[in-house]
């Protein structure tokens, strides 16, 4: 693992890195399916489940400006050698208590993004991720495809897990980040009304698809540099492999001089 300062060449590989946009999280799940890849180009249709009830009186923020693209990175200005670590498809009642038991012992903050159904089945877990000091962003009411959907169904979907989170710890999320990284100009425009950044990512170890701890912790180790905002899974199927990936990436990287902060 060597640090890798922002500059032109991590923009090309970002340019690259849009494949893995599309393969992340590749197949829509119930909360108990194991997510498998998916065609990077033709993500894979949600299984059939109840569309969400939009809410009467939709939680939202004062809307923002209209984002071109999500964020990548961590912004300029949190000093040198820092790293977002995400969770995406939780909470989980196995994986995301063992997460946060990791992160508890290593003193870590990070970011969760939760799916509105799961925070509805488990209020408590998502009282425990903010009780522990970290944030919780939105990935949809049930992972849906955005790309594919109406203006409509999208602010259904993105405010209905907003909704979820603000009834649930008494605050309005403010991140967002897209199942299968399948953003449009529509999905910024409905989140940009509801006060929601898009967030992405720059490190996929790919741990949605179980290629085994190992792999997992050295593809984080190999990929992460300065401002890197590193995507892994705490839901939406077996996390074990990401959870004993996770206890060998964390000792290494405080132990090389990173700092962990918000995305």
């Amino acid at each position: 693992m060597t640090q890798q300062p922002w500059t032109g060449s991590r923009r090309v590989l970002l340019a690259l890195g849009g494949l893995s946009l599309l393969s992340a999280c590749a197949k829509p799940q119930t909360p108990t399916q194991t997510p498998t890849q998916a065609p990077a180009t033709t993500p894979s249709s949600p299984s059939p489940s109840p569309s969400p009830t939009p809410s009467p009186t939709p939680t939202k923020l004062p809307p923002i400006a209209v984002q071109k693209e999500p964020r990548y990175v961590v912004p300029t200005g949190r000093g040198p050698k820092v790293v977002a670590l995400t969770f995406d498809d939780g909470p989980h009642p196995s994986y995301t208590p063992q997460v946060l038991k990791l992160l508890r012992k290593h003193h870590i903050k990070a970011t969760f993004f939760v799916i509105g159904q799961q925070a509805a089945a488990h209020p408590d877990l998502i009282r425990s991720i903010v009780d522990d000091g970290h944030t919780v962003g939105t990935h949809t009411w049930s992972h849906a495809d955005l790309h594919r959907l109406a203006a409509g169904r999208v602010r259904t979907e993105v405010g209905r897990a907003v909704d979820t989170v603000a009834a649930t710890v008494g605050r309005i999320p403010h991140l967002f980040r897209a199942p299968y990284g399948s953003w449009s100009h529509t999905v910024f425009e409905v989140c940009a009304s509801l006060g929601q950044s898009s967030i992405a990512w720059d490190v996929d170890p790919r741990d949605w698809d179980n290629p085994g701890a190992g792999r997992i912790r050295s593809k984080i180790l190999d990929q992460v540099g300065n401002r890197s905002i590193v995507l892994t899974h705490d839901g939406g199927g077996d996390r074990s492999q990401t959870v004993r990936a996770l206890r060998g990436v964390l000792p290494v990287l405080l132990d090389s001089g990173y700092r962990f902060v918000g995305v």
